[in-house]
């Protein structure tokens, strides 16, 4: 039995030794993500017929929702490890399978699917003849979650009391991105360039003067700030 929730909160929580950590997203990688119909499932072996009582999770097929299929909690805490271990290629290639947009892609997905576009799905079955349906749509826990992986595990914007630093996991061909944060009265804008040469902050700028902490420190003056990240190594 392997269940993603434990494997990602392992590396999330910072519990897990560098080693384990790559290890456990690893055994992720090798038995819960589902390539060809674009699914990260939650745990296999399903629960069936063993006598291993584990709730009533039991109670769904196999396949289906927290049973083995692809949970959005638990699918998005994945792609947020792979971020934390600087995993590029495999934090950018799992992101559309979170994506409703990207499982109504053709007139055939939109088949398969059969839920909204539009918003988050609770779940999506893994199981035949219902793989790729989702099921229990506009749930706001995922989408909260999803929202905090774009911002802090990609965009990299890490909120700490007035104070906003730095650690994004963005592909190396971006070369740049902005981002207009609001702090109560006043706005931020930030601009985030890539050099390329790598994801660590080389100077943070703020209306023209370096921070030395590379950090932005806020403060409410209902005033417009520029900012520029500048990233590489």
């Amino acid at each position: 039995m392997i269940d993603s929730i434990a494997q990602s909160w392992a590396v999330l929580s910072g519990a897990a030794s560098d080693e384990r950590a790559i290890t456990a997203m690893e055994a992720v990688h090798e038995h819960l993500i589902l390539h060809d119909d674009r699914l990260i499932t939650l745990l296999t072996p399903p629960f069936d017929t063993a006598p291993i009582n584990p709730g009533y999770i039991k109670g769904y097929v196999p396949g289906v929702r927290e049973n083995g299929g692809q949970f959005s909690h638990a699918a998005i805490w994945v792609v947020m490890a792979f971020a934390a271990l600087k995993d590029l290629q495999r934090t950018w290639d799992l992101l559309p399978f979170l994506s409703p947009i990207h499982h109504s892609r053709t007139p055939e997905d939109v088949r398969k699917y059969r839920v909204e576009p539009y918003v988050i799905a609770s779940d999506i079955y893994a199981a035949p003849p219902h793989t790729g349906q989702g099921g229990w749509t506009w749930y706001t826990g995922s989408a909260g979650w999803m929202y905090t992986l774009i911002l802090e595990s990609l965009l990299g914007v890490r909120l700490s009391g007035d104070l906003i630093r730095f650690e994004p996991c963005i592909p190396v061909m971006w070369r740049s991105y902005q981002i207009d944060y609001r702090y109560r009265s006043t706005i931020y804008h930030i601009v985030v360039q890539n050099s390329g040469t790598g994801s660590g902050v080389r100077s943070v700028v703020v209306d023209g003067i370096d921070q030395a902490d590379k950090n932005i420190h806020l403060v409410d003056d209902r005033g417009d700030h520029q900012v520029v990240v500048e990233l590489g190594v």
